[in-house]
């Protein structure tokens, strides 16, 4: 299934976030920052890409939805979908 663009705009701005965060904590171990800073950055990052993960699958979820409310085949199973959400656990 493709991606729908327009659906996923809050995904792809966590997903920026997160990537300026990556390097501010890459950063941040060079110059030998703290443990526990470097830790507490890192959990925002990881927090930042579940969350976009999720956004992305919801999108899927709509679309399929819409698809077989008009009728049409689905581009992918419940079963599938599903597989999905759970690889973001």
């Amino acid at each position: 299934m493709e991606i729908d663009k327009s659906t996923i705009g809050d995904a792809i701005s966590r997903l920026r976030r997160a990537h300026g965060q990556l390097g501010g904590v890459i950063a941040m171990i060079e110059a030998g920052e703290d443990c526990a800073k470097v830790l507490t950055q890192l959990a925002a990052v990881s927090k930042a890409l579940d969350r976009a993960g999720f956004k992305i699958v919801a999108s899927g979820l709509r679309h399929c939805q819409a698809a077989r409310e008009r009728g049409d085949d689905a581009p992918m199973s419940v079963e599938e979908l599903e597989k999905l959400f759970l690889s973001l656990a």
